[in-house]
């Protein structure tokens, strides 16, 4: 176990957790919603620190991130456990375990120095927290992206957003990109969905990111039939990233596919998807993605002054057609937002 950061202790032994906006009062013995920081004798422990679930050499598409870094691969590593529950979450194994005593003695230890070794020895330009919600492994995160930098790699958080601006600034300093779910744009679909209230902080973590710690931002929205689906929703989100974040941020518009709580529905179609990249096209963003469909050219990056194709993607294989060293657009010159 390792003490974790972000906490006030409480009278009668309980403890109270400043990582995610639920601040969960935890008693002895208990552990908070995510399930994996726990009150031990009236101390707040990470109970998976260096404890991995998950790891893999990834493409940094696969995040997805678009414009960090293009055609590099990343060292991705998880642990358990998360602070929403998500319907149709896809790593809802390790996201939504309980994981008890037995099952942490079973996990994998990777410590940050071999965290860092593994990115190195395979050849990776950068580390990624994924696969379950890195905002829970704070700790962990941030001992491993100190690290990284001194060894000059890249670092990143494929996170929900779910967490305090505490948070936010315990990680900023360390972390390149920060890679966040916005999931709808209602109370009534975070509830449902992920079961979460307070989903208004998520847009203050990122717009924290960006303008306080200059991280470099990308926005999925996994659109889902009958949930976030409808015109306002998606205007709302494209003129929120817009005005908070800049008209060059990314977003990714993804489909979903049936799962878990929510097998029930379709696919979303690709013309729900085309309709959702003319909103953020028509609100003023100058990236907007096409996930999940391969081949289709809104997966690709074009330049919004002279509409050369910067990157062609087909899945996860990239291709760097035009750009120039500087990021800028080869054909004219365009800042297309990239960092290399």
């Amino acid at each position: 176990m390792h003490e974790a950061i972000l906490y006030d202790k409480m009278d009668g032994g309980k403890v109270n957790c400043r990582v995610c906006p639920r601040l969960c009062v935890v008693a002895d013995g208990k552990t908070g919603y995510c399930c994996v920081r726990g009150n031990r004798e009236g101390s707040f422990y990470s109970l998976t620190y260096g404890k991995i679930t998950s790891a893999a050499i990834d493409p940094i598409e696969k995040k997805p991130l678009f414009h960090f870094h293009p055609g590099t691969r990343v060292f991705s590593v998880g642990s358990a456990g998360c602070n929403l529950r998500c319907a149709h979450c896809q790593n809802w194994e390790i996201a939504h375990d309980k994981p008890g005593e037995d099952d942490l003695a079973r996990m994998a230890g990777l410590s940050p120095e071999a965290a860092i070794a593994a990115a190195l020895e395979n050849g990776c330009a950068g580390i990624a927290w994924t696969y379950n919600e890195p905002t829970i492994w704070l700790e962990y995160t941030i001992d491993t992206a100190k690290l990284a930098k001194e060894a000059g790699l890249y670092t990143v958080y494929v996170t929900n957003g779910y967490a305090t601006l505490d948070a936010v600034d315990a990680i900023g300093p360390v972390l390149g990109a920060y890679r966040v779910d916005v999931k709808g744009f209602t109370d009534e679909l975070y509830l449902k969905l992920a079961n979460a209230r307070n989903w208004r902080t998520i847009l203050a973590a990122a717009e924290r990111a960006k303008k306080k710690w200059a991280c470099h931002v990308e926005i999925v929205t996994n659109v889902i039939p009958t949930m976030n689906d409808d015109d306002a929703q998606l205007k709302d989100i494209a003129e929120w990233i817009r005005d908070a974040l800049g008209p060059e941020t990314p977003w990714h518009v993804t489909r979903f596919m049936p799962y878990l709580e929510l097998s029930h529905l379709p696919p979303t179609p690709v013309a729900t998807l085309e309709r959702a990249r003319a909103i953020g096209q028509g609100a003023g963003l100058r990236f907007v993605y096409i996930g999940n469909v391969p081949g289709h050219e809104g997966e690709n990056t074009f330049c919004p002054k002279c509409g050369a194709v910067a990157i062609e993607r087909s899945g996860y294989t990239t291709s760097l057609k035009g750009i120039a060293e500087s990021g800028n657009c080869a054909e004219c010159g365009e800042p297309l937002g990239f960092v290399q």
